[in-house]
């Protein structure tokens, strides 16, 4: 391929993202919130097709089976990848509708097997609906809006979030080193809107007297130390009742 079909295969792929855009904002009347979950989601299928040098019109399904089974290898949870994999199909959908496509890639692909057992999952518009009603004005608002992008983001256990450190951020890579299980590390994609509302809180945790050997704590409670795993539960449930949320959710309902 010459440089100049390289050139014009890239403009016309960003040319559909807008339109996609375009259409989630005027057909599907999405909220901002929401519209930024369906573009985040669809970056990471973008950014794996950029390393494969696969054009997004000419994606097979073994070329999304293969992305499915990268989300598992670096840890996204089952929940998340299905939550993905759902945006992607939204935007081939809408690839078919506008005469794109003739023959949808993700017709045959399958989400990740999450038991038998329904849990109580957020939709993206009740998780939309939860950050709306943080309070912002509030010398927490930020730093609950933060914990929440991260949790939706990343698919964090909360245990991995209130013990996340700004040592373990690479924000300029898109990623987050996390401390799971067994103490086993793992690298996870970060969005950029997880990361806006994480730098935002910055002007608030520099204000914070912080207690010694809590200073590379990214979250932190009014007293400079790091949240509990109980307050986090805490706040999520208290958004879930101003947002009128009658399911019984907890932070791994965001995984």
């Amino acid at each position: 391929m010459t440089p100049e079909e390289k050139t014009k295969k890239k403009e016309r792929q960003k040319a559909l993202i807008i339109r996609y855009k375009q259409y989630l904002m005027l057909e599907k009347s999405l909220s901002n919130n929401t519209l930024d979950a369906y573009m985040t989601d669809l970056d990471k299928l973008l950014s794996y097709l950029l390393l494969e040098e696969v054009d997004v019109l000419d994606v097979k399904i073994n070329d999304l089976q293969h992305f499915v089974a990268g989300l598992r290898d670096i840890g996204i949870h089952a929940r998340s990848q299905a939550r993905i994999i759902s945006g992607i199909k939204s935007f081939y959908r809408f690839l078919i509708l506008g005469d794109y496509l003739e023959a949808n890639p993700c017709e045959l692909l399958e989400g990740p097997k999450i038991g038998f057992k329904l849990p109580e999952v957020l939709a993206v518009e009740e998780i939309d609906a939860l950050i709306s009603c943080i309070d912002l004005s509030k010398k927490e608002g930020q730093r609950n809006r933060a914990i929440l992008e991260t949790l939706y983001s990343c698919g964090l256990r909360v245990s991995e979030l209130v013990n996340l450190t700004l040592s373990s951020l690479y924000f300029d890579e898109g990623y987050i080193k996390v401390d799971g299980k067994g103490n086993k590390q793992r690298l996870v994609p970060i969005s950029p809107k997880a990361i806006k509302e994480i730098t935002l809180y910055y002007l608030d945790r520099n204000q914070i007297e912080i207690k010694k050997g809590y200073e590379d704590y990214v979250f932190l409670n009014h007293r400079g130390k790091n949240l509990t795993r109980i307050m986090v539960f805490y706040i999520i449930k208290d958004l879930a009742k101003a947002a009128g949320i009658t399911k019984i959710i907890s932070p791994h309902t965001f995984r």
